[in-house]
């Protein structure tokens, strides 16, 4: 039986998209939410017969993937990418879905696939991720937000990701917070933060803080194998990187 792997790290777009294959009589064998986790799956698992693969992930471009493992199986990209983006994939001949995935489209893209392996049981497609990069134009600079406002008084204030040490929740509202030790209320969450910022720069280390790589002044190692993060000025609580991140952040630090 085909078997299909969805790597994407919105977790609801996840779901959805395994509730639309699994009505198309496509099990999905598993879901992965990251680089690091993708890796560590593919190295441990046999292979699927079909990826569904988001470009990119909370940790990085999931082109990074196949940089540290080989994997033959078909792949249909789902990206949020422009159409003028999407003749990366159109010339090296390889299929996408553009979100929000269409049913109609979905459906079309499996008969597609399904076609494919029948005639050659085989139907990977050699990839040159690299040169998809290049042509999408460097990818990970695009689509990353610069600056954020926040409502004081009758006043709104401007902010740069370069001046802003960390974000953080506390008492269900979520801050920016800046060297001088001063925080203010943004109009969001952590989650949509998540995705907004430049992957490279910033590293959620646990559910209350995202942290910008450029403020971590020291590192200390705390129980648990977990770390306590040091940054100036900033004394609402620890800034302790959960255990399940520590891997994944000591990896983020080193590229």
């Amino acid at each position: 039986m085909i078997e299909a792997l969805i790597i994407e790290d919105e977790k609801p777009a996840a779901r959805r998209l395994a509730r639309m294959l699994e009505a198309l009589d496509l099990p999905v064998k598993t879901m992965l939410h990251s680089v690091h986790e993708s890796v560590e799956y593919l190295l441990n698992n046999d292979a699927p017969d079909l990826i569904f693969l988001d470009i990119q992930l909370s940790d990085g471009l999931s082109f990074e993937i196949f940089d540290q493992v080989s994997v033959k199986s078909a792949i249909i990209f789902t990206t949020a990418y422009d159409e003028y983006a999407l003749q990366a994939f159109k010339l090296n001949s390889i299929d996408y879905l553009l979100k929000p995935i269409d049913k109609e489209e979905l459906s079309n893209a499996v008969e597609k696939f399904k076609v494919r392996f029948r005639e050659s049981e085989t139907p990977q497609t050699t990839i040159d991720f690299k040169d998809i990069a290049k042509l999408l134009g460097n990818p990970i600079d695009r689509g990353y937000k610069r600056r954020y406002t926040s409502k004081v008084g009758d006043h709104i204030k401007l902010f740069t990701t370069d001046e802003i040490c960390l974000f953080f929740s506390e008492n269900k509202g979520s801050y920016l917070n800046l060297a001088n030790g001063r925080s203010y209320l943004l109009d969001t969450n952590l989650e949509e933060l998540e995705k907004e910022l430049d992957p490279k720069k910033f590293f959620r280390i646990s559910r209350q803080a995202i942290i910008n790589i450029d403020a971590i002044k020291d590192m200390v190692s705390y129980v648990n194998s977990r770390i306590i993060i040091k940054v100036d000025n900033f004394n609402n609580y620890d800034l302790i990187v959960s255990r399940e991140r520590v891997k994944a952040f000591k990896e983020w630090l080193e590229q």
